[in-house]
């Protein structure tokens, strides 16, 4: 049962260390989150992995809705970015209570609700929404990309029937690195920060595909940037979710 944290706020439970989701978003410490953005939004996205922070927040400004879910928001700088009114509704979700804590904090001009679960498992949510965002995510779930299918496939089952989950994720070994991108790609690797050697930009679009009707991806530097439209509801009844028919 959720346990209530104060306006907005909902926690189910933290993730167990034996999960396989666990490595890829324990490294999210308080002191880390004060460093992500200089470090990672900053340096790495423009050195390492050569597409531009704002090219990023460039999908955000052009997907986002009121109503919105974003799954792993990081430090949320990109929701702070994405030109929703204040008051807008979202809820932010993340196995990491240092996640939701730090972005809760930074958006009180929105509506927030943090949810601590795991969008490898059917969410606990109320949807529907008119978007999602798996943002920066996908890279860290533990693979293959057909485990990660479902990460896609929960998010899609929330979403209204016109709604667009859109993200980005780092490719694996396939992806267009450079020598220093493919030394970061494995030293995250090891530590079990990423888990997405094997994630290739047609593996993406079909897990994509397979949950929703229009998929629109490219490629910048070494990072996949998506936006899927429609969610197809016959795929989302047959995991045993209930048909998603429109905004709330």
């Amino acid at each position: 049962m959720a346990r209530c944290m104060g306006p907005g706020l909902r926690y189910p439970g933290s993730m167990d260390r034996s999960d396989p989701a666990y490595r890829g978003q324990s490294d999210y410490s308080p002191l880390l989150l004060k460093l992500y953005d200089p470090l990672v939004l900053g340096l790495a996205a423009r050195l390492v992995w050569r597409c531009p922070t704002s090219r990023l927040v460039e999908g955000y400004r052009r997907h986002v809705h009121d109503r919105h879910l974003d799954v792993g928001p990081g430090t949320g700088y990109f929701l702070e970015r994405a030109g929703l009114a204040d008051g807008s509704r979202v809820t932010i979700l993340d196995p990491n209570g240092n996640v939701l804590d730090h972005a809760s904090r930074r958006l009180r001009h929105l509506d927030v609700t943090a949810v601590e679960a795991d969008v490898l498992k059917p969410l606990p949510v109320d949807g529907p929404f008119n978007s999602a965002a798996l943002h920066l995510v996908i890279h860290c779930l533990p693979g293959p990309l057909a485990r990660k299918a479902s990460a896609v496939a929960n998010t899609a089952a929330v979403l209204a029937s016109d709604g667009v989950l859109f993200g980005a994720s780092v490719l694996g070994r396939s992806g267009p690195h450079t020598r220093l991108s493919r030394r970061v790609l494995a030293a995250f690797n090891r530590r079990g920060a990423f888990d997405n050697l094997d994630d290739t930009a047609d593996g993406l679009r079909e897990i994509l595909a397979a949950s929703f009707q229009h998929v629109d991806l490219q490629t910048v530097g070494s990072i996949a940037i998506f936006a899927a439209i429609n969610p197809r509801t016959d795929h989302a009844r047959s995991r045993g979710y209930p048909p998603v028919d429109g905004p709330g």
